[in-house]
């Protein structure tokens, strides 16, 4: 007997398949916060925007110049949903006004003291700040992974923290034992 059971892909990379021409999402790795039957929420973490956190800081905080070290921690397009809108991925411990935990000792952000705890050197050591998000409808995600949009890898703390952002996508592949440069279009269907 088959279990037809959904499988869920919350708290996993969704990689971006080669053919995969979507301007959002081309050459992405995407990390799952949620997902259920109602639809999946994500952020991609491999795809720094032109803008820091001191960019950022300037805005929420006018009055407080931001320290020269905000000059250098980037921020990320994290999807093309609520754009302005922020996302802080950090190791769990620390509770801001909107943390959430996830798995895996992992926790997100997206009350504004989290930056500015980040500015101030008391936030989280490690973290990935995202403007906007990836949406996904009902049923969405599990007909792009049908049509063989992405590839989907566990969750590993290395590749979002420790992995320069240009070598994250190859190295959730490589993860997975994948070289993403022998990868076809096609999918196989029983």
């Amino acid at each position: 007997m088959k279990n037809h059971a959904p499988t869920y892909l919350k708290h996993q990379f969704l990689i971006a398949m080669p053919h995969l021409d979507d301007p959002d999402f081309a050459q992405t790795l995407t990390y799952i916060v949620e997902h259920t039957a109602n639809g999946a929420m994500g952020l991609v973490i491999n795809r720094p925007s032109d803008l820091t956190l001191a960019d950022i800081l300037e805005q929420l905080r006018p009055d407080k110049t931001p320290s020269p070290l905000c000059q250098h921690v980037p921020i990320y397009v994290g999807g093309p949903v609520m754009v302005d809108r922020g996302f802080v991925l950090h190791p769990a411990g620390q509770a801001f006004d909107a943390t959430v935990e996830l798995e895996d000792g992992l926790a997100l952000s997206t009350s504004a003291d989290v930056l500015s705890s980040i500015a101030d050197g008391h936030g989280p050591q490690r973290s990935l700040i995202c403007l906007g998000y990836a949406g996904w409808d009902a049923g969405q995600l599990e007909a792009e992974l049908a049509d063989n949009a992405w590839l989907t890898c566990p969750y590993a703390a290395h590749i979002l923290f420790e992995t320069p952002c240009e070598l994250r996508l190859d190295a959730a592949a490589k993860h997975l034992g994948v070289d993403l440069n022998l990868l076809t279009r096609q999918a196989g269907h029983s």
